[in-house]
């Protein structure tokens, strides 16, 4: 059987421990997900999505338990090795876009091999042109973040979250700011990729309808998963 992509194995988080306002957020998850498997995350507000997603895209730590991505056991590294794996292991799509406003929105995609490699070539450039007009946003390529709408900007996020071929994509609310047919391409783009790279896409959203052409979905409440199963068929 091959390596999952992910594994969480009793992930526990707490905050203000020690103190009268301990705070227990997530109660023991366990989760497995594989190579080019497209994943739901729902449940309601303040059920503990987002401290999950920040705990799988290594930027914050869990208090107890043990996650391994891409067979990479992540307890004991240091910062620098967390960043390592996090740069070329997982895409982000965050909720508000994280774009740099003195870049280009073709700079903003490049911007993980950037940091990766120091530089980026003329065929990553190729390939984040490339990526923008899959997004519909090849003419807007050389345009500043404050010349793009949200929904513009939300699609440049995206672009950047899969330059770099991750396997690993997290994304949080991506179609939130979107309009339907652009959601729908998007979320069309997200598959097309998950099933041509072999990535592993975990998706929060609220949107029923998208979650339901997901392999899986997840439902977390109150810190725990209380539904995890399969879709019938993608749609």
């Amino acid at each position: 059987m091959t390596t999952p992509i992910l594994t969480l194995q009793g992930i526990y988080k707490r905050y203000q421990i020690g103190t009268a306002v301990e705070t227990e957020v997530l109660h023991g998850i366990d989760l497995s997900l594989q190579a080019q498997e497209f994943v739901a995350l729902t449940g309601p507000s303040g059920s503990g999505k987002s401290t999950l997603l920040n705990i799988i895209g290594l930027l914050e730590p869990p208090t107890s338990g043990t996650l391994q991505i891409a067979g990479q056991t992540t307890q004991g590294l240091d910062e620098a090795a967390l960043t390592r794996l996090r740069g070329v292991t997982i895409g982000f799509v965050f909720q508000f876009h994280h774009l740099l406003p003195a870049f280009s929105a073709l700079e903003n995609v490049m911007l993980p091999a950037i940091i990766e490699q120091g530089r980026a070539s003329s065929a990553l450039e190729k390939q984040a042109l490339a990526l923008l007009e899959r997004v519909g946003l090849g003419n807007a390529a050389h345009k500043k973040p404050s010349e793009l709408s949200g929904g513009m900007q939300q699609r440049v996020a995206i672009a950047r979250a899969l330059l770099l071929q991750p396997k690993l994509i997290l994304a949080d609310e991506p179609t939130g700011n979107l309009d339907t047919k652009t959601a729908d391409e998007v979320f069309a783009l997200l598959q097309e990729f998950n099933q041509t790279h072999g990535s592993a896409c975990l998706i929060v959203t609220h949107d029923p309808r998208l979650a339901a052409r997901c392999d899986r979905q997840l439902t977390l409440v109150d810190g725990r998963l209380q539904k995890d199963f399969a879709q019938a068929s993608r749609v």
